[in-house]
């Protein structure tokens, strides 16, 4: 391909092990790609009435009392991050609004999404509205509670939290004091979408780690919420979500900034052996540390914490899993907390809701057995102080892991570095594809033509229904004498290469040129000539797409524009800036624009792109 083109590059991502290829040149895959637009138009409809409905139903427009909100923030006690800072600013900006708040705030275990929603929780209730809390565990649910309790008790919130740690009685007076308007901000699991939790005013949704709720209760969700502001908060939002937030049916933050001192957590993919446990584990009870060992096998999880107790005799071991009763398990929990156990055995039940700065080990048994983001979110249960931490991935000696199992262990010691949630879920999208939005079943044509093309198509279908104007990429051909490509000198990485070939082939603007090549520059180092050559042919193209201009010519010799009409008519526009430009129009074979070829070929360039750009601005005026 001409460099310029390399964008029309995308990664096949879909079901099939081996795609059915078409051959070059030939008109089969274009026929294919109809068949799969007109397939889908179904459900751009269905899109674009979901975007008609959520413009129609008008939310609560929250008021700002800029004194409080200081005040609220000054108590945090933490510097926030530049993307905390973002996403803040987002949901006040949605809430403010009289439209319906339906927002992703996407970021790692640990990186402040729970203060995030707090700042939103504590809008709605100084408007005098109810918050709801839901979260998938009973401890993610006690551990949401203390902090809310914590951050709210210089202001009077009345905080509770119903989950089965709670009485029944308990919870019999909670929910009272909750429908007489007593209780502003409930905390709970799905137990707050039973049939007889009735709320007194209920302004605003937060519903942590979502990808852990099932399909009915999501439902129930939908139908509790159709005109209350929801947030949701997720390290690594499950393919469906993720793909609503970049179709644009959801906002999306991302929180991608670490707190001050954090440290990237050291993963090791390792053959399960007793000298690595013995080894791994004693080192950080020597460190004065705690270590999580998880075991997700509930049946033989008594007899593994017998053989750990024999290996480590030193060790104050627990056990904690989803089948305890619930005062054994907020016991084994408490004693954790408390520095009675300095090693927790437990299933995939600590996933969510742990939060233990002095925890900085964890071994993770048959590691394969577990998926790429249950992986991702046990992982962030270390970690969370400024000391160096270490997460061991193991698998059973003599084991011949699967392909995806495999794949899922190298992404996850991939990205071992902070931030690495949302990259997760792109990966799991990836592996998983993206599934029904609307429901259940997969799409077939995502299989056909992979995910990159079908959220393209998909996206073009949208804006058609919706009358927006859709960029058809351009087809003019460029015969330019002049070196335009991005070497492997300057990005090493292939992928990235890529990345940034697809955005300059989206250049339609000299801001948009000038803020693309300072971030490459930002992070690569000085930008060579070859990258702002590629750069100017992205933009020449864009803007001749727009004039029905055929092919850009500029070698030693001529300089001239080539369009695609026959007849001595052209672009009005086109003709009003002609002179100005020193353009002649020519008839002999073909219709073209001529200009002189005296300067360096490069400074012809740059001349035709404001020839385009003089053209459209006639248009704008």
């Amino acid at each position: 391909l001409p460099s310029e083109e390399a964008n029309t590059i995308s990664a096949y991502v879909g079901s099939e092990e081996t795609p059915k290829l078409s051959a070059l040149g030939g008109a089969e895959f274009g026929r294919l790609k109809e068949r799969v637009k007109a397939s889908i138009k179904e459900m751009a409809i269905s899109l674009v009435e979901i975007y008609k409905e959520r413009q129609l139903v008008k939310g609560y427009a929250f008021s700002r009392d800029d004194h409080l909100e200081k005040e609220f923030a000054d108590s945090f006690g933490y510097p926030e991050t530049p993307d905390q800072l973002k996403a803040i600013a987002d949901i006040d900006k949605d809430m403010e609004s009289d439209k319906v708040m339906e927002r992703l705030v996407c970021g790692d275990v640990g990186f402040g999404k729970t203060e995030v929603a707090l700042r939103g929780a504590f809008k709605a209730i100084y408007n005098g509205k109810q918050v709801a809390l839901l979260c998938p565990t009973t401890i993610l649910s006690e551990q949401h509670y203390r902090t809310a309790k914590e951050r709210f008790k210089e202001f009077g919130v009345r905080v509770e939290v119903i989950n089965r740690f709670r009485t029944t009685l308990q919870i019999k007076d909670i929910l009272r004091r909750l429908a007489e308007g007593k209780v502003d901000m409930i905390i709970g699991t799905h137990r707050l979408l039973s049939d007889d939790v009735i709320y007194h005013d209920l302004g605003l949704l937060i519903l942590d780690e979502e990808q852990r709720f099932g399909v009915e209760h999501k439902e129930k969700i939908k139908d509790r919420s159709r005109n209350i502001d929801v947030l949701t908060l997720s390290a690594t939002p499950i393919p469906r979500t993720l793909n609503m937030s970049l179709s644009g049916i959801r906002d999306i933050s991302i929180i991608e900034t670490p707190p001050r001192e954090r440290l990237p957590i050291q993963t090791y993919v390792a053959e399960e052996n007793d000298q690595l446990i013995k080894d791994v584990i004693s080192r950080e009870l020597a460190r004065g540390g705690q270590a999580f060992i998880v075991y997700n096998r509930v049946e033989t999880i008594d007899n593994f914490a017998a053989y750990i107790r024999r290996l480590l005799p030193e060790a104050k071991v627990g056990v904690a899993h989803g089948q305890m009763t619930e005062r054994t398990l907020e016991g084994v929990i408490t004693k954790l907390y408390d520095g009675e156990y300095n090693v927790l055995i437990a299933t995939t039940l600590i996933e969510n809701g742990i939060n233990l700065p002095a925890a900085n080990t964890m071994v993770v048994v048959e590691s394969d057995r577990l998926g790429l983001s249950q992986l991702y979110q046990i992982r962030g249960r270390i970690g969370r102080s400024d000391k160096l931490s270490y997460a061991y991935l193991t698998y059973q000696k003599d084991k011949h892991l699967t392909d995806d199992a495999y794949k899922r262990l190298e992404a996850i010691k991939e990205f071992s570095q902070l931030g690495s949630g949302f990259k997760i879920a792109m990966r799991d999208l990836e592996l998983r594809g993206a599934g029904n939005i609307f429901g259940k079943e997969q799409h077939g044509h995502i299989a056909k033509v992979g995910y990159d093309m079908f959220v393209k198509l998909l996206d073009e279908q949208v804006k058609e229904i919706k009358g927006e104007k859709v960029r058809k990429k351009s087809n003019v051909k460029l015969e330019i004498a002049l070196s335009a490509y991005i070497s492997e000198d300057y990005i090493e990485d292939g992928q990235q290469r890529i990345m940034y070939y697809s955005k300059i082939s989206e250049l339609a603007s000299r801001e948009e040129k000038i803020s693309l090549l300072e971030s490459m520059q930002d992070g690569y180092g000085e930008v060579p000539n070859e990258i702002f050559n590629l750069a100017d042919f992205a933009l020449a193209r864009n803007l001749a797409g727009e004039f029905g201009v055929k092919r850009i010519v500029i070698n030693k010799f001529e300089t001239f524009i080539e369009l695609e009409k026959k007849e001595n008519i052209i672009d009005p526009r086109l003709s009003y800036v002609l002179p100005q430009f020193g353009g002649k129009i020519a008839f002999d074979s073909l219709v073209k624009i001529k200009f002189a070829s005296a300067e360096p070929v490069a400074e012809r360039l740059t001349h035709i792109i404001k020839f385009f750009m003089a053209a459209k601005e006639i248009e704008e005026e």
